[in-house]
């Protein structure tokens, strides 16, 4: 069985749905859940992966937020069939140095910024609750020294998103997880105290980020979101300079 990563009572229901749909959709990404495949039961998949019937339910809801499920009333949830192939995908083997994190930071400044923009113009209610839960368990998750990727990634997703225009979101579903540079250069965040106050920081430029994007506050979004994404590429710069 796959539990996901702790059974503490302390764990929030967030952290874990933000934890099952990351499981799930990387299962549906590398073709373990083929297009057209029936999921299995929400039975099935609490015995899994340990969670509640909430938590399964909830993840669901986001999986078809993201478009990568549908459910049929009275027959189930089916993984969606891609009737178009995507033009544009970068693929793990693309992002194995340094360098090549540093490329793809430069091509999410030039993609975010602007959604970061419109976001603040066109978001809803919904997309910002969403943005706030994804806040609340990264700062949960590393906290509690765990792994905070997948509600990283969803607040970025949720964004891209609330531009209420899809070609920013399917940009963000091509990239999947990986855009988020610790997803391949991760440590032990409770070994690593200056990891530590890292993502503290990122934590706070996520912050300035949603705050802007709650104000409708464009540019200030358009520049918060700069800043985030270019502290992250100067950084990798840095590393990849030392390692030369």
């Amino acid at each position: 069985m796959n539990t996901l990563s702790s059974t503490s009572p302390k764990r929030k229901t967030r952290s874990l749905t933000f934890e099952l749909v990351e499981q799930l959709g990387a299962e549906i990404q590398n073709g373990s859940l083929t297009q057209g495949q029936k999921l299995p039961t929400e039975a099935a998949i609490m015995e899994r992966f340990g969670v509640s019937r909430t938590v399964v339910r909830e993840a669901i809801s986001k999986l078809q937020a993201a478009g990568l499920v549908e459910t049929r009333h009275g027959i189930g949830t089916f993984v969606l069939e891609q009737i178009d192939t995507p033009v544009f995908r970068v693929n793990p083997n693309q992002l194995e140095t340094l360098h090549d994190v540093v490329a793809l930071l430069e091509l999410r400044i030039s993609i975010e910024t602007e959604a970061a923009a419109l976001a603040a113009v066109r978001r809803s209610d919904e997309n910002l609750r969403v943005m706030q839960e994804a806040l609340i368990a990264f700062s949960n998750a590393i906290e509690g020294g765990r792994d905070a990727i997948a509600a990283d990634f969803q607040f970025h997703h949720e964004i891209a998103r609330a531009t209420q225009n899809n070609h920013f979101a399917d940009m963000m579903n091509s990239l999947g997880s990986q855009a988020i540079p610790r997803a391949r250069l991760a440590t032990d965040v409770s070994q690593d105290p200056p990891k530590l106050n890292y993502l503290r920081r990122v934590h706070h430029e996520h912050e300035n980020i949603l705050n802007a994007i709650a104000a409708q506050d464009a540019e200030s979004a358009r520049a918060a979101m700069r800043t985030h994404l270019s502290n992250s590429r100067d950084r990798h710069k840095k590393r990849a300079s030392e390692q030369s």
